[in-house]
């Protein structure tokens, strides 16, 4: 289904053109705008793609036809394809894959950088997601969030304030592995403790996170232990995951109805409960919910969403 909103449409990419488009983008925000280092052959095409982007699917904003925000979103059937996810090239996930269901990793989310002032396309993605989780039974969404830059340290009130009071449980952790790292990289430098517990301010480390990271929080994220610090990629990352049914009493209340809306979600050892007729929108249906969670991701654009059925075209 795409969701429309005046002149912006928020969808899955439909063919080879859209799906080239959304690597373009990456190119121009991961490369030219952040220093990640490229193949010749990436110069040459000008887009920002790995191996994962073999069955990957594409969430993207259009606005005017053109692609102006992505995520790159891999399922478990899509990874048992590709060999494993991407974010096990940094982080330790066995825990996590365990998990009965579906489970879905978000990576490489990017907007152009003349439509990040408003938080509009950002927001439209996350109304994507919130479709995508709900057609597709998702239970599990994970990925990476990321700060520019190859020197943790310089986010240590963020990054040791997550450790300390954002961790995940335990028996859903994920870990750095640091044995990863670039030639060169001390693996020291993948501590998440970076600081003391009597040293971290909230409000200097709330100032230290990117956007991103804070949005994530207020859904009710928790995240692995440790950083991964991608020196090709001119990052350093922590891992970031949200089960559906602890996402913020707050928001489950605004666009589901209940604050306990999505409890049929939880895992214990190692599996599912019932899902419920439709997962993450059992008290309302979900176009009714969907219909509220624009509300409450959108606010003042809210009158002009428009719920449109998906038009199948060629994809690569």
């Amino acid at each position: 289904m795409g969701i429309k909103v005046r002149d912006y449409e928020v969808r899955l990419t439909r063919n080879k053109e859209e799906r080239r488009q959304v690597r373009a983008l990456r190119y121009d925000v991961f490369v030219e705008e952040e220093g990640a280092d490229a193949t010749e052959e990436q110069r040459t095409l000008r887009e920002e793609y790995d191996a994962y982007d073999t069955f990957a699917e594409y969430m993207a904003v259009f606005h005017n036809g053109r692609v102006v925000g992505t995520y790159r979103i891999i399922d478990r059937n899509a990874a048992e394809k590709m060999g494993g996810f991407y974010t096990e090239s940094e982080f330790n996930i066995s825990k996590i894959k365990k998990a009965s269901g579906n489970i879905a990793e978000m990576s490489r989310a990017c907007v152009a950088a003349e439509y990040r002032e408003t938080g509009l396309v950002m927001r439209l993605l996350w109304l994507g997601l919130g479709e995508y989780i709900a057609k597709r039974k998702i239970a599990i969404l994970f990925g990476v969030a990321s700060w520019v830059g190859k020197n943790p340290v310089d986010a240590a009130q963020a990054i040791s304030y997550l450790y300390y009071n954002h961790l995940s449980p335990a028996r859903l952790r994920a870990t750095v592995l640091p044995e990863k790292f670039a030639p060169g990289v001390d693996h020291r430098m993948g501590r998440m403790n970076i600081l003391p517990p009597v040293f971290v301010d909230e409000e200097r480390a709330k100032r230290e996170m990117t956007p991103l990271i804070k949005g994530y929080l207020r859904l009710g994220a928790t995240f692995g232990k440790g950083v991964f610090v991608d020196a090709p990629f001119n990052t350093y990352d922590v891992f970031v995951m949200m089960q559906t049914k602890n996402i913020d009493a707050t928001y489950q209340k605004r666009f589901a109805g209940s604050e306990n809306a999505f409890e049929n979600l939880d895992i214990k050892d190692g599996a599912m409960k019932t899902l419920g007729k439709i997962v993450l929108f059992p008290v309302t249906g979900p176009y009714k919910a969907l219909r509220a969670f624009g509300e409450f991701l959108l606010r003042e654009d809210v009158d002009d969403v428009e719920y449109v059925e998906d038009i199948h075209t060629d994809e690569e």
